[in-house]
């Protein structure tokens, strides 16, 4: 089979490229100068070439090319009103879904941008078929144009007629390369995060925090009920996915993973988990691995005594009753240090702080010396001072990760 390509200004042929003519008409002269609003004769006629080429867009759209199509008006019985030709094309002859190209003329001649048609065949093919990848091989593609009348003082009249459609039988359209970048935000919601409250199951979308430093990974600490935890994840608030867009489970916490039929991601035993999600760029796609670790959180630095050991069993914060998470009693003053505990990272990879003192703020700048001086060093934010808590000897770190709220008393 050969490969067509358009070039402008020139007709579609097997050699040199030939315009694709649709050509039409019959008239019958009438003296009497009435709208013939049943006109027949409207035909658009499949160019002689189609049959055994295919006309290749992306080529096409590279070279600058372009498409001319012609026909001559409908026979409105002497009538001198102008007409506005639009040209549409589908991939189902029944034409339930189409594409109108833009730029109507207001000659019997049209010229369609190649690159259009290429991103209008894409389009209609996604649509279709949502969960497919685009095939990049030829398909039938089928042509009609709409004529659309327009008075002496150019105002657009209802008056709209359709010509038959034609079949181009090999048509390829290209779908470009994607540039596949891994993400920068993700988000979880269901039964495992909010409260039912202001911050609701299956409404409240929570953000999950970066490992600082490290992009495309992820954590959040989440809480399966014992009637069975749901949940759906995203890249944004609205981005319904659910346990088949994860390439990898990973469960290293006896969470008794599974799916539901709506694809919601079931966590079969109830308890406190992190989740840890790797995003890598794969040949096609975002590849993300999913890593259930149990729970675990801490507090560290001034406040434990001026304890730096990381992960030390002594400064590991429990969950009450309620799914609070409390600390033990500091010992002494100076700046809160806390962190989510996601195995194989040093501690301030996952450290947060509460900002203005109740919200929890995941560390996402460099802090070579505390919350305080750093914060006002980051620059892009008006209150510095917000993103430091100060406790004292006595005192207790309470954090709801169920909606990422906490408070020092």
């Amino acid at each position: 089979m050969n490969k067509m390509i358009f070039k402008a200004g020139r007709l579609f042929a097997v050699a040199a490229l030939a315009a694709l003519t649709l050509t039409a008409c019959e008239k019958d002269d009438d003296s009497n100068p009435t709208l013939h609003k049943n006109t027949t004769g409207f035909t658009v006629n499949t160019p002689a070439n189609a049959q055994n080429n295919t006309y290749d867009l992306l080529s096409a759209s590279r070279a600058g090319g372009s498409l001319t199509i012609t026909c001559s008006q409908p026979d409105y019985q002497g009538v001198p009103y102008v007409v506005n030709y639009f040209t549409q094309v589908a991939i189902d002859p029944s034409f339930a879904d189409y594409y109108e190209l833009e730029s109507p003329s207001n000659k019997a001649s049209i010229k369609l941008d190649a690159g259009e048609l290429n991103d209008a065949v894409i389009s209609l093919f996604l649509n279709a078929h949502p969960d497919d990848v685009f095939p990049n091989t030829p398909m039938p593609l089928y042509v009609r144009v709409k004529a659309q009348l327009v008075n002496v003082a150019n105002t657009v009249l209802d008056e709209v007629m359709s010509s038959n459609y034609i079949t181009l039988p090999s048509v390829l359209a290209t779908e470009a390369p994607k540039t596949i970048e891994l993400p920068t935000k993700l988000f979880i919601v269901g039964n495992t995060v909010g409260n039912g409250d202001s911050r609701g199951y299956w409404s409240y979308w929570k953000p999950m925090a970066g490992i600082y430093g490290t992009p495309g990974e992820f954590f959040t600490m989440v809480y399966a009920p014992a009637d069975g935890g749901q949940f759906k994840w995203g890249e944004a608030e609205g981005d319904w996915r659910g346990y088949d867009a994860v390439t990898t489970f990973n469960d290293q916490a006896n969470a008794n993973l599974s799916a539901a039929d709506d694809g919601n991601i079931v966590v079969g035993n109830p308890g406190w988990y992190v989740i840890h999600v790797v995003a890598e760029v794969g040949a096609n796609a975002v590849k993300y691995t999913f890593n259930i670790h149990p729970a675990a959180a801490y507090v560290i630095g001034a406040g434990a005594g001026g304890d730096w050991t990381d992960s030390n069993a002594d400064w590991k914060m429990e969950p009450d009753a309620n799914g609070i998470w409390t600390s033990p009693a500091f010992t002494a003053g100076g700046e809160m240090r806390a962190y989510i505990k996601v195995p194989g990272y040093d501690w301030w990879k996952t450290e947060f702080t509460l900002y203005k003192g109740s919200e929890l703020y995941f560390r996402d700048f460099d802090i070579p010396n505390n919350w305080a001086e750093n914060a006002a060093d980051k620059g892009n934010k008006a209150d510095p001072e917000n993103y430091s808590v100060t406790v004292s000897a006595g005192n207790k770190l309470y954090v709801n990760f169920n909606d990422n709220t906490g408070e020092v008393k």
